[in-house]
């Protein structure tokens, strides 16, 4: 499935894959003590955003995947693009400008 959708949005499997072992171990049904919900770990917010349904492991990890992508694409034009994009995902975007890149 990580790989299928790392596919989908031009993404490459091992990054993706990274990711959902760093965010939830694997754990389609891993819930942090932020809320952040499922393989991904999409916050509520974000999955309402994203239009899916974070508790539906297929579509947790479509609107993840979607997400990185966009990120990536947010910052294209910082030389620490990867760090960015990473830190968004995990801290949120207002983290990562508040900041001025990855939040300490």
């Amino acid at each position: 499935m990580l790989e299928s959708a790392a596919l989908k949005h031009v993404l490459p499997p091992e990054f993706v894959k990274a990711v959902a072992r760093a965010e939830s171990a694997y754990d389609p049904k891993a819930l942090s003590p932020k809320g952040a919900i499922g393989l991904m770990q999409l916050m509520p917010a974000t999955a309402q955003a994203l239009n899916v349904d974070p508790h539906d492991v297929e579509q947790n990890v479509d609107g993840g995947v979607r997400l990185l992508r966009e990120l990536l694409a947010r910052y294209e034009d910082y030389p620490d693009q990867l760090r960015r994009a990473l830190a968004a995902y995990n801290a949120g975007e207002g983290a990562v400008q508040k900041y001025g890149g990855v939040p300490p």
